[in-house]
Formats: C-alpha cells, sequence, structure tokens
C-alpha cells in the first residue's frame, strides 16, 4: 500500500506541478494547459494562500495529486470559494480523490472564517462535462451541478464575417496601462449581475494584468466621450501552443456597461480582436460563456463564427449554513 506524504505546494515544486497538471489534463481530454511561469505566478495571486490553501501529495518525489483553494473577493452573501485540481492518472481509483476533496473542504473553514467570518461558505469546483468519473465524485459527495460552460472556438485561417460597427459616437481603442483601471471599471460593472461574480480588486487586478500570458495588443476597450463602456482582453498561453502546437489567443472577458448594451459594442469588440490576432499569426481563438448567458452571449458569438467545442460542469457544496 502506497503511503503519501502531504504538504503545501512551495515555488520549487512548479516544475513537478505543470508536468502533473499536463498528465491530468491529458487523461481527461482538457484543453487547459500552463507552463511553469504560469503556475510561479499563481503565488503572487491574493486570492490564494498556498500556506493553508494548497496541498501536493507525493509518493516519495513523485507527484500524486494537488488541490488549491482560491476565496473570493466578496461574500453576496454567501462566500463560494473555488478549487481546483486532480490525481496523476497512475494514481487514480485509490481513493486519493475524495481525499483531496475532503482536504479541500477542511482547509477553506479556516480561510473563510478570516476573511469573511459570519457569511455562509460554499465549496466550487469543476470538470469537463464529459467527464462522468469526475461528476461522480463531486455528486457522491454532496456536490450539486450548478452552472455550465461552454468553451466556443474559432478558426482564423478562415475568412472573417464581416461585423457591423459599433453605435455612433463610440471608439474602440486599444489597451494601455493608462486604461487599466477604466477596463477594471467596465469588467467590475459589466459582470456585477452575473452569477457568482465578486469584484475584482485593484490589487488582484494589477496582477492578472502583469501575467505573462496578457496580451495588452489584442485587447481593446470601447468609449464614447471620453466615458468607457466595453472591453475586451485576450491571453496567449505558451504551454497550449507547446502542447497542441496551436496558436490560440484565449479571450479571457468580453464586457460592456449597462449604458453600452443593445449598441453593438461587443461585437465590434471582438471582431477587432479576430482582425488583430488574424493579422499577428494566431490561427484559432477561444473563449468561455455561460450556457444560460442572459445577455445571449452565446448566439452573439455564434454570429461571429465561433461554434461551441465541449462544455464544463460547475459543481457547489455548501460547506457552512446560510
Amino acid at each position: 500500500m502506497t503511503v503519501f506524504s502531504w504538504r503545501p505546494i512551495e515555488p520549487g515544486d512548479v516544475a513537478g506541478w505543470a508536468a502533473l497538471v499536463a498528465a491530468i489534463q491529458a487523461a481527461d481530454g482538457d484543453e487547459e494547459y500552463f507552463s511553469e511561469q504560469d503556475l510561479l505566478e499563481t503565488f503572487d495571486d491574493p486570492s490564494n494562500d498556498f500556506a493553508r490553501g494548497s496541498v501536493v501529495v507525493l509518493d516519495g518525489t513523485v507527484m500524486a495529486g494537488y488541490c488549491l483553494l482560491m476565496k473570493r473577493s466578496a461574500a453576496d452573501p454567501v462566500h463560494v470559494m473555488r478549487h481546483e485540481g486532480g490525481v496523476h492518472p497512475r494514481y487514480r481509483n485509490s481513493g486519493l480523490g475524495g481525499q483531496l476533496l475532503e482536504w479541500a473542504e477542511q482547509a477553506a473553514v479556516p480561510i473563510h472564517e478570516d476573511a469573511f467570518g459570519g457569511h455562509p461558505l460554499s465549496l466550487s469546483g469543476f470538470c469537463l462535462q464529459s467527464n462522468a468519473s469526475a461528476a461522480d465524485l463531486f455528486e457522491s459527495r454532496g456536490y450539486r451541478p450548478v452552472r455550465w460552460l461552454h468553451v466556443m472556438t474559432i478558426d482564423l485561417t478562415q475568412p472573417l464575417r464581416e461585423i457591423p460597427g459599433p453605435s455612433s459616437g463610440v471608439e474602440i481603442v486599444g489597451f494601455t496601462p493608462e486604461r487599466s483601471q477604466d477596463a477594471r471599471l467596465v469588467r467590475n460593472e459589466a459582470f456585477r449581475d452575473h452569477w457568482g461574480s465578486t469584484e475584482t480588486t485593484a490589487e488582484g487586478w494589477a496582477h492578472t494584468m502583469g501575467t505573462q500570458a496578457f496580451r495588452p495588443a489584442c485587447s481593446f476597450l470601447a468609449y464614447d466621450a471620453g466615458d468607457p463602456l466595453g472591453v475586451i482582453l485576450a491571453f496567449e498561453y505558451d504551454a497550449y501552443l507547446k502542447a497542441t502546437g496551436i496558436r490560440d489567443l484565449f479571450i479571457a472577458l468580453v464586457g460592456t456597461r449597462r449604458a453600452g448594451r443593445k449598441r453593438g459594442i461587443a461585437s465590434a469588440l471582438v471582431a477587432r480582436a479576430l482582425a488583430e490576432a488574424k493579422d499577428a499569426g494566431f490561427v484559432r481563438a477561444s473563449l468561455d460563456v455561460q450556457a444560460d448567458s442572459m445577455t445571449g452571449a452565446v448566439g452573439l458569438y455564434e454570429r461571429i463564427g465561433f461554434s461551441i467545442s465541449h462544455s464544463v460542469a460547475y459543481y457547489e457544496k455548501a460547506l457552512t449554513a446560510s
């Protein structure tokens, strides 16, 4: 019987951690890949508490599994902490996945109490909708499916569709550091009424904008008379290119403030980013969208030329009473 050792993830673990994530993604058919640099940057993310909210499971020096907890910026009114993790294919069917979920549920409570004591706490995780074993594990521990995301892609080697520009008076401009806080303002207002969304803090925003993967040249804002109304932010993950040979632009955020909706701003922002990406040599673009988006985002992206590649299910479990 294998005797595992458990300890927090440390910066020196990133090489083994990246290899573990790659093995998990390959076994599950997932398309998210992370380089050592991507993982190293997570240690500077203010939503992470590696000392208390991370664990790596070791078989000697071999990483058999891991889990990472992420706190939110607010409890509204429930603090929905997120977690991600997995078990190396070689160590599956040993009960280790259930043990990692049990660890996450216990470790989440003191982190939550320090941040949002007095508010209810839930824990959220996700898996590919096609991953029946992961879904069974969540459900066996009392998690329930609460939302679904579609991953949508577009082939940039093909001609792009003609997309009408935004309404009169709206100007689309490139992202610059000077416009970063305008972008954060748009993001926070645009997603205020979206399921499970909390505001991005200045500290968290600075971390995201400073990551190696951020591509400001393919990121844009929309203004009307100096008032920021829309934003699109794009990223490129070198680990994905290395693993697949595909240069993919990941559109992480498309947001429009209420005053800018129904004015063609979102579609114009996406069209501008795709055109820039195509000219820069990207062969594909991808994005995530809520399956039941209240703004009709799935249909908008389909009209631009995106199609659904696969879907992700999010599961949630209440850890303290509401």
